[in-house]
């Protein structure tokens, strides 16, 4: 079957997980449901994502027609074992990059695909190494940019993945949002 003709539902309302289906040719529409970000405390921090991958496509299933695959993913950072997520304000976010700042850092993407006979959740994991920012930069980048909607105040494709980040393991997709090529190698056998 080929990924890129199934009719897909993207519970989601991130402009970059839409920006890379759609650069990737995938067919899709956009559905969400509002779904409170939160965790049991006692998961590992590696599940994370794709447990609250998981809850928004539950949350969307009532969207599913006989033809449809609900895609819904959440992306989480992880430094020293710590969950950082999208910022509360400019001072949560400034905070953020600066404990990020010189850090080599984990970004796991969690995907659930889910019809309405079948369930997929996997994960997809890239390491980021952070160039030292300094304090003028960091105001920089909070002040132009205004990460508050991304997970650990940043995001790849914007200045600071241009001029602050010195290595990736794994793919920029990811980072980004979204592992497309596993989504992909996924729909292929869905």
């Amino acid at each position: 079957m080929n990924p890129l003709s199934l009719n897909i539902i993207l519970a989601s309302t991130s402009p970059r997980r839409s920006q890379l289906l759609r650069e990737a040719g995938f067919n899709f529409t956009i559905k969400t449901t509002e779904v409170e970000e939160t965790y049991p405390p006692d998961t590992p921090v590696d599940e994370v994502a794709a447990y609250l991958a998981r809850k928004k496509a539950y949350a969307s299933r009532e969207f599913i027609q006989e033809d449809e695959i609900i895609l819904a993913a959440d992306s989480v950072v992880i430094l020293d074992g710590i969950i950082y997520g999208k910022p509360i304000d400019a001072v949560d976010a400034r905070q953020m990059l600066q404990k990020l700042s010189g850090q080599l850092h984990r970004v796991i993407t969690g995907v659930c695909l889910l019809s309405k006979e079948r369930e997929k959740v996997f994960s997809a994991e890239s390491r980021v190494q952070f160039e030292p920012l300094s304090e003028a930069e960091i105001d920089f980048y909070v002040e132009k940019y205004r990460p508050f909607d991304k997970a650990g105040s940043y995001a790849i494709q914007e200045w600071i993945g241009l001029c602050k980040i010195s290595r990736i393991e794994g793919t920029f997709t990811n980072i980004m949002g979204l592992p497309v090529d596993r989504v992909y190698r996924e729909l292929l056998d869905f």
